[in-house]
């Protein structure tokens, strides 16, 4: 595997630097940090992402998601491609740490095309998330996933991260569109 270093463009999201664009190279696997020009290829494979989750199929929607973080700035994502097709992404989201008074990143989607599975795309992907992290100053990267994920769960342990025993995660529902959204 090479790891290249390109120069990214600034973030304009909160002053959080998203760090460089690493390129990951490999015979038939490449990880590049994505632009707004790739967000066409990506969009099939989030709308996959959102359907393995129970969401219907809406690739409009996935398109403009990703469109909309990418304008804003509000989001890091790297796309996996293999012999030159989307194979898979990561995206990651800049947050804060207030007790560490540190950046820190969320990793909230990543996904691989069942069809390029086992190739250890998801694992350069991670690789990749991490890099931004350490290459941002930040903390930490935090990462959820479903209790019934077991894949995903021996993949993030594998890489060292700890399911946390210190605090509890809630959440707040504000509007009820997912019930909209699921099949």
């Amino acid at each position: 595997m090479i790891r290249e270093c390109v120069t990214p463009a600034p973030d304009r999201f909160r002053g959080v630097s998203p760090g460089p664009a690493y390129l990951y190279r490999m015979p038939d696997i490449q990880i590049n940090r994505a632009v707004a020009a790739d967000i066409e290829r990506i969009a099939p494979l989030f709308d996959a992402y959102r359907r393995f989750y129970g969401r219907r199929s809406d690739l409009d929607a996935a398109r403009a998601f990703l469109h909309s973080r990418q304008e804003r700035g509000e989001s890091t994502i790297y796309l996996a491609e293999m012999d030159g097709r989307p194979a898979g992404f990561v995206q990651l989201y800049p947050s804060f740490d207030s007790v560490d008074a540190r950046p820190v990143w969320i990793l909230h989607d990543l996904f691989v095309d069942p069809e390029c599975r086992g190739r250890g795309i998801g694992r350069l992907l991670m690789s990749a998330a991490r890099h931004l992290a350490e290459d941002s100053g930040a903390a930490g990267l935090s990462l959820a996933t479903a209790t019934d994920n077991h894949v995903a769960q021996r993949l993030y342990e594998s890489l060292g991260y700890r399911r946390d025993s210190r605090f509890y995660h809630y959440f707040l529902a504000i509007s009820d569109t997912t019930g909209q959204d699921k099949d």
